[in-house]
């Protein structure tokens, strides 16, 4: 298992930090290589350029200044996202990461002669986990949408392997969080961690080898 964690917080010691730390203590258990993506710490820059979007069909040269972060998602077999929802989406550092990161080429193949629609490309990737902290209630999320949610469980699990095990797990009323919710929602992402990196089913082994 090849595990690539995004982890988005701006601040040290915050509750998305241990919720990152037992995704960690998890994976490390199942034997996994993992590189982590601690985007605020190594200071990644969101904003997709005039020059990046210029070149973003551009499959020979779309990659450039973002190398290191395709090469991780070209190498990982497991797909983590650790972040705060705010504004019921996904943080601006990890929805400029998406648009910088999860290039044609790469993420999916662009329409040609052939398909009037793209296609996937992130066929690599058997494992999606998904963890984030909500100061809104569960039915306002749902109310609202869920765009984050939907983004990442939908959009970016589209281009995945058909099979994709799938997990994810929120806070919701974080701001009214108490020391028991807190307890009771790291052994939540302990036991989705235990599914996410549990074997797979030989049908889904079969298409991440083909």
């Amino acid at each position: 298992m090849r595990a690539l964690v995004v982890y988005c917080h701006p601040r040290r010691g915050s509750f998305t930090e241990a919720v990152r730390d037992v995704v960690l203590a998890k994976l490390a258990a199942a034997g996994a290589e993992v590189r982590l993506r601690d985007l605020y710490a190594e200071g990644f820059d969101p904003v997709l350029s005039g020059h990046e979007h210029e070149i973003y069909e551009d499959e020979a040269r779309n990659r450039e200044g973002v190398r290191d972060h395709c090469a991780d998602i070209a190498w990982c077999d497991t797909l983590i996202f650790v972040y705060p929802t705010w504004w019921y989406g996904l943080p601006a550092m990890i929805k400029g990461w998406l648009d910088r990161v999860l290039v044609p080429g790469l993420a999916f193949l662009m329409p040609d002669a052939q398909n009037a629609n793209i296609r996937p490309g992130l066929t690599n990737v058997t494992r999606l986990g998904v963890f984030t902290t909500c100061g809104a209630s569960f039915w306002l999320t749902r109310f609202v949408g869920a765009p984050g949610r939907r983004t990442l469980l939908r959009g970016v699990r589209l281009l995945c392997a058909r099979r994709c095990r799938t997990v994810f797990a929120a806070h919701y009323l974080m701001d009214s969080s108490t020391g028991p919710s807190r307890e009771k929602h790291l052994a939540r992402v302990a036991a989705k961690m235990d599914r996410l990196t549990g074997p797979l089913p030989r049908a889904l082994q079969k298409e991440a080898a083909a």
